[in-house]
């Protein structure tokens, strides 16, 4: 059963926007905080953004700070990621996860639940 389900990659321009979304089951969504992370070919998983259960805390890391923003709707059991100023850098599969707690981390492994991933490509 498909818990998490990502939407929104696409092919953009490099300082194009684009936003990412992640629904997921209620059951799960209301008991998690979320984590958006990437991976490019050949790279390693990273860390992108976070965002706490309520919505009140959100993290982004530094390599895409000032130009990515993380935002939930409680509502509609729906994570986004607003990626602004794209770069080609920013090329990667992006999955959503959701961990069992109150605040996300930065850590893979403590995610619970993963989508299945979306491919954002940025051309120069």
């Amino acid at each position: 059963q498909v818990q998490l389900v990502e939407s929104g990659g696409g092919l953009v321009q490099a300082g194009g926007s684009l936003r990412v979304s992640c629904a997921a089951s209620e059951r799960i969504f209301g008991a998690s905080a979320m984590g958006w992370f990437r991976q490019a070919p050949g790279k390693e998983r990273e860390f992108v953004a976070g965002i706490s259960r309520s919505g009140s805390s959100t993290t982004i890391a530094d390599s895409v700070k000032g130009r990515f923003t993380i935002s939930r709707d409680n509502a509609k059991n729906t994570v986004y990621l607003q990626m602004n100023s794209l770069k080609p850098e920013d090329t990667a599969v992006y999955y959503c996860a959701a961990t069992d707690s109150t605040r996300s981390t930065y850590y893979s492994s403590s995610y619970d639940y993963w989508g299945q991933g979306t491919q954002v490509t940025v051309s120069s």
